[in-house]
C-alpha cells in the first residue's frame, strides 16, 4: 500500500466519528480542491506532501482533539512508520500547524511553502460557497451559536480564544468567511473564492429579505 493510501486510512480512523464539520469527507474535499489548484495553476510541487497534508490537516486540530500534543506525537510516529523521511514529516507537520485562520488571528499570517499555501487555499475554499454555508450552520448549531441576532454585531477578533467563542452564524460570514478571498495565495484559489463569495452574498440578500418580512 502506498503512503497516501495509508494516510487516507489513518485519517478515516481519526475523523470517522467527527461531528463539527471537520470529518473525513471534509478533508477528502480539501484534498480534491488542492489537486485541482495544482492542475489549474500548473504548479510544480510535491503532490504527495500536498495531498497528505490536506488529508491530515484536521487530525491535530483543537476543535477535533482534546490533547493536541498527544495527537501530534501520534501523527509523527505514524508518518515515520510509513517511511516518510524526517524532513518530509516535519514539512507536513509545519503545514498543518500553521495554515488555520485561528492561527493567523493569534499570531499573524504564517509563512508557508507553496505546498502549504495550496492546502491553505483548499481548506479555506471549503469554508465558502454552499458547502461553507452549511458547514457554518452545522458548526454553529453544535456550539449553541444563534443563527442571527440583530443586536449582536460582528466582532474583529484578536485572540484565538475569543474567535473560538464565536457570536452568531450570520456574523461568522463577516468575521471570517468574507475575509478569505483576499487572503488566497493561488490564482485558482482566488478565482474560486470570489465565485463562492458571490453566491454567499446572494444567499444573505435572500436571508435578510426573509428575516425582515
Amino acid at each position: 500500500m502506498d503512503k497516501l493510501s495509508q494516510v487516507i486510512n489513518y485519517t478515516k480512523e481519526k475523523l470517522g466519528h467527527e461531528k463539527t464539520g471537520h470529518d473525513f469527507l471534509h478533508v477528502q474535499r480539501v484534498a480534491h480542491l488542492a489537486d485541482t489548484i495544482i492542475q489549474q495553476d500548473q504548479l510544480s510541487v510535491n503532490r504527495e506532501v500536498v495531498l497528505s497534508s490536506a488529508y491530515l490537516h484536521d487530525v491535530i486540530d483543537d476543535k477535533v482533539v482534546t490533547d493536541v500534543a498527544q495527537a501530534i506525537d501520534e501523527l509523527t510516529a505514524f508518518l515515520q512508520s510509513i517511511n516518510f523521511s524526517a524532513e518530509t514529516t516535519q514539512e507536513i507537520l509545519t503545514i498543518i500547524q500553521n495554515l488555520s485562520f485561528s492561527k493567523e488571528v493569534e499570531a499573524g499570517k504564517q509563512a508557508l511553502s507553496l505546498e502549504g499555501e495550496i492546502v491553505q487555499d483548499a481548506d479555506r475554499l471549503e469554508a465558502l460557497g454552499a458547502i461553507g454555508i452549511l458547514r457554518t450552520a452545522y458548526y454553529g448549531g453544535g456550539h449553541d451559536h444563534p443563527i442571527h441576532d440583530p443586536e449582536r454585531q460582528p466582532q474583529q477578533f484578536v485572540s484565538k480564544a475569543d474567535y473560538r467563542k464565536g457570536t452568531t452564524v450570520i456574523n461568522h460570514f463577516y468575521e471570517k468567511l468574507f475575509l478569505l478571498p483576499e487572503k488566497m495565495n493561488t490564482q485558482a484559489g482566488k478565482k474560486e473564492a470570489r465565485r463562492r463569495k458571490e453566491f454567499m452574498e446572494n444567499f444573505l440578500k435572500e436571508f435578510y429579505h426573509e428575516w425582515n418580512i
